[in-house]
């Protein structure tokens, strides 16, 4: 358990007789920025919120930071920062002034650096110049950027977080996932559940897929990205020469606009050997490469679903 922050084994969360979250096996290295994807209604939020202890499990066991939850629950939220299903503020009073009223919420929390955490809190967010501002004055990028301010108020081992970057401009979306590398720099385990392929691309070492309550796929990014292996592209004109010509080295073709693709199984023969044996064919290339499966190819492949790539 030292090296993982975050373990479940057969975690299960029943509502009536349907499962919502079913067998989850987990592991969350510590220090990673570990991504949390899946459709909508795959479970990802229940399974936060039974590790936060928002909600007990039907069956199964967790462990976070090395304690086994629920039992050790007070032991472990001190130690844990937490954005989950947006952020809650009370629009008449400021951004400083909620994070003050936050904080003071906190048993854990020291009052006679409150008010230093607060301004510090404010300023790794970018949100200094509007902490006299009342709350219903920001906007939804703002409000997110509030909300993991209140998550970062005194020092975390563990940051969960849902969405971080909804609602964010492009500058904004910067700050947030600068803020999350440099984080994981310190230490922090990060663990991020997101809807968007592209960010979880650019800021995380490690991700888990979800699909129907079930992980379906989870390890090391780019162990994720490769997963159903690398695949041939072939840019041309004639499609049933090249369907031919690459059924015959006992590859299996797949339609494109442009083109065919085909996956290159172990055993293959060689990307240039393929080359020349379509040129010999008679095929007339436009484009020819060899590349491995994108994240959002492997979630398609995984999910059946579709996915959100760009904001």
């Amino acid at each position: 358990m030292t090296d993982v922050a975050i373990a479940t084994s057969g975690l299960t969360k029943r509502f009536r007789s349907r499962a919502v979250v079913d067998g989850v096996d987990l592991s969350v290295p510590r220090g990673s920025v570990f991504g949390f994807l899946g459709p909508n209604g795959s479970g990802k939020t229940t399974t936060i919120r039974m590790l936060l202890g928002l909600i007990s499990p039907s069956a199964g066991t967790m462990h976070v930071l090395g304690e086994p939850m629920p039992d050790r629950l007070e032991h472990v939220l001190p130690r844990v920062g937490a954005l989950v299903e947006g952020p809650a503020f009370a629009p008449y009073l400021s951004g400083e002034a909620n994070l003050i009223r936050r904080d003071s919420a906190d048993r854990w929390a020291p009052g006679a650096t409150r008010a230093a955490r607060v301004r510090s809190a404010l300023e790794r967010v970018g949100l200094s110049h509007a902490a006299g501002k009342h709350v219903r004055a920001y906007s939804l990028g703002m409000k997110q950027r509030l909300g993991i301010a209140g998550a970062l108020l005194t020092d975390r081992d563990l940051l969960v977080l849902d969405e971080p970057t909804n609602g964010l401009d492009p500058q904004g979306t910067r700050e947030v996932r600068s803020l999350i590398r440099s984080l994981a720099g310190e230490g922090t385990t990060v663990f991020v559940s997101s809807h968007l392929l592209a960010e979880i691309e650019q800021i995380c070492t490690h991700a888990a897929i979800m699909r129907a309550g079930r992980i379906v796929a989870q390890g090391p990014l780019d162990d994720l990205r490769t997963g159903s292996g690398p695949r041939v592209v072939v840019v041309t004109p004639d499609r049933d020469i090249a369907n031919r010509v690459l059924a015959g080295r006992g590859l299996h073709t797949e339609a494109r606009d442009d083109g065919v693709e085909a996956p290159l199984p172990p055993g293959s023969p060689p990307a240039e050997e393929l080359a020349a044996a379509l040129v010999e064919g008679g095929v007339r290339l436009r484009g020819y490469a060899v590349r491995s499966s994108s994240l959002e190819e492997r979630f398609v492949e995984l999910t059946g679903e579709g996915f959100d790539v760009e904001q």
